[in-house]
């Protein structure tokens, strides 16, 4: 990715018109990798154009896969489960963590040796949360301070086992899950939060049995059985809630807005964000809702303005809440800069091993801009403030880079973001449309 100069950014009046959002992300990643793992063809439309899932693809044809691109669908001819061939060459997961956790627990089932690397950002980020438990199950793994580069050595006999995540990841437990394929017993993940639960819904679409058994009132426990077979089927891929967030909060924000968006994911563990804005104040409504390839379909609607707040005082997130918003807490930090009584997060150190340390990044840029905001060693507090136009650091993260975009316009000046190419990652051409629904002050 070639560095490009900053992204200029002036204030906005609103936003308005009807905005057409990208493949969701997550779902693209698992439905590519489980699609190769599927006997049979799996057609997959609106498959996402970000980099990350771009990447997933490329390192499943280095495994022997045969994948078909076009502008309508992706067409993945499954493999099964032992269909698949070792690379030639190291599996490089760029900048994708979904990437690299999901496909080392396709690999821990293989019987030949394979290498995953990554670009120096996803070298950085935590792999022992994966690499502990598929050892546990039977798998041989060598890495360096539990980072990439890992060698996955294959031929080893997984076993099912029970591993209580000590940190609610939906990576980790999807992870678990696809090696749960390859074991000989039943493998269960005891999350203590509800995550994402993509990989479950597109396990069952493939013909996968998979459960869900609540434990208390937040923890569950989700398991596979040995010897499953998956069989291909075509897929639709809703747009991806995390890359309207931006879109959302930004018309909520600016009076007179009016946009919609259809075809979006509703997923219940990922659209929180939406609850929040509603209770922050925001016209954010959901409608046409549809079940579609297991997952929860809908058109967005929002309307300018935030004379609605439900929140008294400081409108707090922490706990349960967390894992279903992890990826929304950036821009949910500027919607905060617009509260009465601002917004404070607990209980998001996970933001601190992305690909950037979001905690920290959210902190020194939003100071940038003016606003009052303080940092804890697990999340952040950031009061009501009057944003002015600043030189802001995307520190090479897309959702550092869309969050600062909506900040720019509603700050006062004009704002600069460098390193703003990085959106790529996730939604190509993010500017281009932010650009044609924004009405801006100076005409």
């Amino acid at each position: 990715m070639s560095r490009m100069e900053p992204m200029r950014i002036r204030p906005a009046r609103r936003l308005s018109g009807q905005i057409h959002l990208p493949g969701d992300k997550s779902i693209s990643h698992r439905a590519a990798i489980l699609g190769a793992m599927a006997t049979g063809t799996t057609r997959i439309r609106n498959f996402s154009s970000a980099a990350d899932c771009q990447t997933t693809l490329k390192c499943l044809e280095q495994l022997g896969v045969n994948i078909e691109r076009s502008e309508a669908e992706v067409v993945v001819h499954g493999v099964g489960k032992t269909g698949f061939r070792a690379a030639e060459q190291p599996l490089d997961c760029g900048n994708s963590g979904t990437t690299a956790r999901l496909l080392a627990g396709l690999l821990a089932g293989q019987q030949f040796d394979s290498i995953l690397t990554g670009d120096a950002s996803l070298s950085s980020r935590p792999m022992g949360r994966v690499i502990d438990p598929l050892c546990r199950m039977g798998a041989r793994i060598d890495s360096l301070n539990n980072r990439l580069p890992m060698t996955i050595h294959g031929g080893q006999r997984l076993r099912g086992v029970e591993h209580d995540l000590p940190v609610a990841s939906a990576q980790v437990k999807s992870c678990l899950l696809i090696a749960g394929i390859f074991a000989d017993d039943k493998t269960s993940v005891i999350e203590p939060f509800p995550t994402r639960d993509h990989t479950e819904r597109m396990l069952r679409w493939l013909g996968g049995e998979v459960s869900a058994t609540p434990l208390d009132r937040e923890a569950r426990i989700i398991s596979i059985p040995s010897g499953t077979e998956l069989k291909a089927q075509d897929i639709n891929i809703p747009g991806d809630i995390s890359s309207a967030a931006y879109f959302i909060t930004a018309a909520a924000i600016l009076p007179g807005s009016e946009i919609s968006m259809t075809g979006v994911g509703l997923n219940p563990l990922r659209s929180g964000i939406m609850e929040i804005l509603r209770y922050g104040g925001a016209e954010v409504s959901g409608g046409e809702v549809k079940e579609v390839c297991n997952e929860t379909v809908g058109t967005v609607r929002v309307t300018g303005g935030m004379s609605n707040s439900r929140a008294p005082g400081t409108l707090r997130l922490s706990g349960a809440v967390i894992p279903g918003i992890i990826d929304e807490l950036p821009i949910l930090a500027v919607f905060g800069t617009q509260l009465d009584g601002g917004l404070e997060v607990r209980d998001a150190g996970e933001l601190r091993t992305k690909e950037t340390d979001r905690i920290s990044a959210v902190v020194e840029n939003l100071r940038r801009l003016g606003a009052d905001v303080d940092e804890f060693d697990e999340g952040f507090r950031v009061g009501r403030s009057e944003l002015k136009g600043a030189s802001i650091d995307s520190f090479g993260d897309h959702r550092i880079a869309m969050a600062f975009s909506v900040a720019a316009l509603i700050a006062s000046g004009e704002t600069e973001i460098a390193g703003a190419e990085c959106v790529d990652i996730s939604f190509p051409g993010f500017f281009d449309v932010l650009e044609r629904s924004v009405e801006r002050i100076d005409g």
